[in-house]
This record gives C-alpha cells, structure tokens and sequence, in this order.
C-alpha cells in the first residue's frame, strides 16, 4: 500500500484527492493549517475506506511549516510516494493596491513551499526510483496576469524542467492547470463569484480524477478540461499584448491578482 502526503488537503482540489486516493487505497498524510479540519477528515477517510490517514499541521506561508512537511517527505522509514502540492490562496486586488507582505506570503506557499517539498520528495524518490509529484498550479499560468499567474507560471516551467532532469529515475512530475473550480478559493480571498458563467466551473473531483490519469499517462503537464484545453490553446494564437489587456480585464472580473 503506497502513501500519498497532500498540502492544503481539507478543502477544494486538495480533499478532492484526498478522497479518491482513499477510495484507491492509499494511505495518505494530510497537511493544513486547522487541526481540528484535518482530525475530522482522517477520521472519515479511515473509517470510510479503511486506510490510515496521518495529520501534519504546517503553515507553508512559514519556514518552519516547510521545513516540518520537508522532513517527513524525507523520512526513508515512512516514505511518501505520492506528493500533491496543492496549498495555495489568492490575494484580491490589482498590483500595487495588494500590500507586499500579502504578495510575499503567496510567493511563499506557491513557489519557494513547491520547490522545498518536490526536491525533498523528489531526492527520496529517486532513491527508491519510484514515485510522483503532482503540482497544482492554474490555467492562469499561460496568461500575463499580475502575481498569481506569474507564481503559477513559475510552478508550470519548474515542473517541467524538474521531470526532464529526473527522467529515466522513476519519478513523474506534473504541474496541474485547473480553471475555475468550485472550493473556498474564492470565498477566502474575499471575492465574489456570481458573475462568474456557469460554463467555466470545474468539479473538483473530475478535476483530481483527470490529473491521476494524466500523472500515470506520463504526462508532465495536465489542463483537466476540454474546455480549458481549447481556450488555451486559442491563447497561444493571439498576441501577448492582446491577450494580456484581456487577461487584466477578465482577472479584474474573475480571477485573483
């Protein structure tokens, strides 16, 4: 029976797969910030799919989280063959009306938290030449789009340079580019949905559903949605500086900053 460990496991994408890496077997090391959360879903988890279900508490916005989560990923006794970095938040406001402590903050979880934890999952696994790294980033990545897409392209081309150098080791790396899903995303950073069109929102659990698919087929970088792949790829048609006063005018209207 493998183990899989996943940030920002008790809500959104993060519980999604959660639950079908217990419907699968796995057991699982869950990571989030409120304790009482995590107790909760490791006790459903187990008790629902019979697996055993860990609880990490770590504040991945801080060094002492990362390093907390790092050292059980590195712990060869209890290895971790599956990690899902999936913690992340979005900060409402335009750039320079964010405060930079807030701007900071996401760098922290979204890119320095990523790259910590894959390269302390990724030596162990290599060790073993075996294992796997799912990175949830966004659709937002391929649009020039403030601070949150620009954390998420970095996240997208760190991914892919990591598998390129770890191929032939037994590990797979996959950055995982959502559209809008329907979690607390939003309703944590203050932002309203309703305008919003239904056509645009993603089910969390077809989400992790598709990305597991895409990670066993190899592939290094999943858009978990016809829709989404389509719009992407009219994306990489239009000029960068048409796509991106678009992109600054939907994001005001949608998305984070």
């Amino acid at each position: 029976m493998t183990t899989a460990l996943i940030t920002g496991s008790t809500a959104g994408i993060g519980a999604a797969f959660a639950r079908r890496l217990a419907a699968d077997g796995h057991d699982l090391v869950l990571v989030a910030r409120d304790i009482g959360r995590l107790r909760e879903q490791a006790t459903e988890l187990h008790d629902r799919h019979g697996i055993e279900a860990e609880v990490l508490t770590a504040d991945l916005s801080e060094d002492k989280g990362i390093e907390t989560v790092a050292e059980r990923l590195g712990d060869r006794k209890n290895p971790v063959d599956l990690l899902i970095n999936n913690a992340g938040f979005g900060n409402k406001g335009r750039y320079l009306d964010v405060p930079m402590a807030d701007e900071l903050r996401m760098l922290k979880v979204h890119c320095e938290a990523v790259l910590r934890l894959t390269t302390a999952a990724a030596e162990a696994m290599r060790e073993r030449g075996r294992g796997g790294v799912v990175n949830v980033a966004s659709t937002a990545a391929f649009l020039p789009r403030g601070t949150y897409g620009a954390s998420k392209a970095w996240v997208v081309q760190f991914t892919q340079g990591a598998a390129q150098d770890l191929a032939g080791n037994g590990v797979r790396l996959m950055a995982l580019c959502p559209g809008f899903v329907r979690t607390e995303f939003h309703e944590r950073a203050g932002m309203g949905t309703d305008n919003i069109p239904n056509w645009m929102w993603l089910d969390a659990d077809k989400v992790a559903e598709a990305a597991l698919a895409d990670l066993a087929r190899g592939r290094t970088v999943s858009i978990p949605d016809a829709r989404y792949k389509t719009l992407m790829g009219v994306a990489k048609l239009v000029p960068r500086d048409v796509l991106g006063g678009f992109s600054s005018r939907t994001g005001r209207k949608y998305g984070p900053q």
